[in-house]
């Protein structure tokens, strides 16, 4: 017999799920309490116990989702030797994310539309990227010491996730409009560094 902590635990992934499948088919302003507990099964009052409504529901999905995607791209990273590797990295787990089976993105273009009609949502959003804003350019920092270039003399945090997040929408569009290596070099300019010098034939 499940305890009183098992039930809870499996009614709020049930509810984060529904959530996921009803933002993903109707978007975040579509999707009420009420249907979201319908499809998980369970009552509203439920989503309002466990997340304190559809805004914390929504917050708790795309924040675990990022926790996920933020661990792969982590590990990913401590093994990449080169900086394009490490821009490889980002942009392959952005493109084909590791968690959420893609909505985690298409919730992400969901919420900056969302959070563009809402205050409330458009705070909560930006404190969520100032975080990985923060991060990228540690990163940064680090990188260019590692290629022997001049560190950023601004962050380009903002700008890398915004980039990236751009190619994405594009090749969401049409999966051969962005390559690999389009996206690649596109993030080298992003993080100031200079593109490869071709080897010219003989």
């Amino acid at each position: 017999m499940a305890t009183q902590g098992e039930r809870k635990a499996e009614t709020r992934q049930r509810l984060l799920d529904a959530a996921a499948e009803l933002f993903a088919e109707r978007g975040i302003e579509g999707a009420s309490v009420d249907a979201i507990a319908e499809r998980a099964e369970r009552t509203s009052g439920a989503v309002y116990d466990h997340f304190g409504g559809k805004d914390g529901l929504l917050y708790a999905l795309l924040e675990g989702w990022a926790d996920d995607v933020a661990a792969v791209i982590t590990a990913e990273l401590a093994a990449a030797s080169t900086l394009d590797d490490r821009l490889a990295a980002l942009w392959r787990n952005v493109a084909h994310p590791p968690t959420g089976e893609g909505q985690w993105i298409r919730l992400e273009h969901e919420l900056w539309s969302f959070a563009a009609r809402h205050d409330g949502a458009r705070a909560r959003l930006r404190q969520r990227y100032e975080a990985a804003w923060a991060g990228i350019d540690s990163a940064i920092g680090e990188w260019a010491r590692d290629e022997g270039m001049a560190p950023p003399s601004r962050p380009l945090g903002p700008a890398v996730i915004g980039v990236l997040l751009g190619l994405e929408m594009m090749r969401r569009l049409d999966p051969n409009a962005i390559d690999d290596c389009t996206a690649v070099a596109t993030l080298r300019g992003a993080v100031g560094a200079p593109q490869p010098q071709k080897e010219h034939a003989r």
